[in-house]
Formats: C-alpha cells, structure tokens, sequence
C-alpha cells in the first residue's frame, strides 16, 4: 500500500523519492529550509520561537514488549542491550551469517516496551523475521508503523518534552565501539549535527507539527551525508559488512557475547581489513546538475567503487558518499561518471585504508534530554 503523509497536503510540499517517497522531498525552497535545519535552528511564529522539523513519517515502527525483550533483542543483535534503561538512545545491527548488514535499527526503551524504528519497508519484514525468533520466551513483536510517526529535527522541541525520542548517537564511540576513521572523535564531522527523531501518533501528526517550520527530506540528507552518516539502503548493498561504514562505531559491541554474524566482525576486525571503504565526496560543483546515486567512481577510466548519496550542501555545494575499494590511494582524485557526465571529485576518507589497526576510543550511550 502507497503511503502519503498528511503533511504533503502543506503549501509547496513536493514529494520525495527513493527511500523518501510518501514525504516532502522540500516545501518549495530546498537552500532555505536546509539552513533553518543546520543553522538558524529557531523561526519566529506567531510569537514563538519553533524549531523546524523533517518529515519521517513513512519510517517504520516495530515494538517489542514483555519482560525478555531487551535479553533477547540482545543475544540476536550486535548490540548490548541488557543493561538499555528508559530513556536511552542505541543503534543495533542483525547481520547474516556472512556478517553482511540485514537491518540497521535505531533502538528506545521506555521501560515496557523496546520501540524499533527502521526504514520504511524494513519494518515488516524485520517484524516477521522476530516474530519466527520468539520460540517460548515472553516477547510480543507488533508493526506499528500505520499507528505511529516519526518526525527528525536537529534540536529538541520543548513541547515535545514528554514524547519518546531517539537520539542518534553517531558519531560518539558506544560501550564497546571501535573507530574505523583515523579522525579524533572531538573532529568527526559529525559533530556538527545533532538528531532527533521523535515518536508521535499518526493520527496527531498535523497538529502536533502545528505552525512549527518544516524541512524536507533534502535537507535532512543533505546535513546527513556532510556528517559522514550512513544509511540503510543507501550505503548499503546485499555484500556490506559493517566495518566498511564505520557502525562498528555506533551499532556493534566487540566483547558480546555471541550472535549471528559475529565471526565476520571479529574475523575482520582482528585479522584483516574491510574490501571496501566508506568515502566523503566533494564534487565539482561547476555542472548544473548532480550525479544520482548508483553513478560509477573513477580512479583513471577503472571503476573502484559507486556514489551511494549525493545532495546539494547549502555551505559546502554538491557532496556525496560513496563506497570505494580499501586499496585506493587516500590521496588520489577520483572522476564520478553519470550518464556520459564526468564530476571531479575530492574524496575525504572516512573509513581509514587500515582500519583495525587503530586504536578505538569509547564513551557511554546518549540519553535524551528532558
């Protein structure tokens, strides 16, 4: 069944595409809510200061409640969840036995229940895939995604105070995280960007959004891709293990116990390097047009890897992600190739050519603030 938010009704919504599709892609001007969401995180309205907020109602919304549920979640995820307490943001993987990245789920517990959010058409099959897991443990799996919204913004909204809300804790270093970027943590772009994604009840969206600004999925991909965050179905393909996108970060505990897919994590972390390697792209901004995701990257006329997410930075211009292979010089100036268009392209490393070979640095999980 097609989704369309109810927010597309507003003036000058157009709507999004890809992943995004059933929100608002921008409200009419792209640069200026782009800046609202990065920059001047305050609008006047009606006598209020009001935070702008992104749309992520299309978001997928599993619960799992009963008193095993966090143990269980536990021993099938890369995370540590046994200790989770209300309140407190986390990140999880479920990989394949290969290791190979299945679901990316940002996790919340309010104490009874342990809410899921995952991409759009995530949340259906990673409910009945922990449906089929529940065996005699005391657990209830339910897909809420029709009964509840999710809406982003970079700064806590003060009305929402008593709403649940996952923060995102990239790109501070979890309980049992490990860095594959050489960048210190107090440099990691990612810095830069706060947030926050909010629970609230579909049926309350468009009141609950109110005269509050609004910012499309453009914007919020735009600030996503310049803090080097990767994306489920986007940086990702059927092969990628975590190590090629830095989640070891954010999503994986190395001294767990065991789980499925955790030979491959421990097997490359320890023992090897990841085949491929996360980049940042700075483009040539000189064209009038940017390459779509899925375009060819180019060292010579040699493809060494595929742009997985491009936008239009509001300081920075055209930027990209992309996944490259692990051997390509740090240094080199690479080309990316779409549709007969050649882009130049200056590429930042994210996931270090070595990685493995560093030394990580940890820190405790995020809790929302009240």
């Amino acid at each position: 069944m097609t989704y369309n938010s109810t927010l597309l009704r507003r003036p000058g919504a157009v709507e999004a595409g890809g992943l995004d599709a059933g929100v608002a892609a921008h409200y009419g001007d792209p640069y200026r809510e782009q800046r609202l969401l990065a920059g001047v995180h305050v609008a006047a309205a009606q006598g209020k200061n009001l935070t702008a907020v992104v749309d992520l109602s299309h978001r997928g919304v599993v619960t799992v409640s009963g008193p095993d549920r966090l143990s269980w979640l536990n021993t099938l995820s890369s995370a540590q969840l046994t200790d989770l307490a209300p309140g407190v943001s986390t990140e999880l993987l479920l990989l394949s036995i290969q290791g190979r990245i299945e679901h990316d789920v940002r996790v919340l517990d309010d104490g009874a229940t342990t809410w899921l959010i995952v991409e759009a058409a995530e949340a259906a099959p990673l409910a009945a895939w922990l449906t089929g897991m529940r065996f005699m443990l005391r657990v209830e799996v339910a897909d809420v995604s029709g009964l509840w919204a999710v809406a982003g913004t970079v700064n806590p909204v003060t009305e929402w105070s008593e709403r649940l809300c996952w923060r995102d804790p990239w790109p501070h270093i979890a309980p049992g995280g490990f860095a594959y970027t050489a960048v210190p943590e107090e440099s990691h772009p990612g810095l830069d960007r706060s947030w926050f994604e909010y629970l609230i009840p579909m049926a309350d969206l468009d009141a609950a959004v109110g005269v509050r600004p609004l910012a499309g999925s453009w914007a919020a991909e735009a600030l996503r891709i310049a803090a080097w965050r990767p994306r489920l179905g986007a940086e990702t393909d059927d092969k990628t293990i975590p190590h090629e996108l830095d989640l070891l970060r954010t999503a994986v505990h190395l001294a767990k116990g065991c789980y499925k897919g955790q030979e491959t994590v421990a097997r490359v972390h320890n023992l090897g390097h990841p085949p491929r390697r996360l980049v940042f792209l700075q483009l040539d901004g000189s064209q009038h047009t940017l390459p779509a995701a899925g375009s060819a990257v180019l060292l010579g006329e040699r493809q060494v890897g595929t742009v997985t997410s491009v936008a239009q930075h509001f300081e920075m211009g055209p930027i990209a992600l992309a996944v490259i292979k692990r051997t390509v010089d740090p240094a080199a100036e690479l080309t990316v190739l779409d549709a007969g268009e050649k882009y130049v392209a200056a590429q930042e490393t994210i996931v270090a050519p070595d990685a493995g070979q560093v030394v990580g640095r940890q820190t405790g999980f995020l809790r929302v603030p009240r």
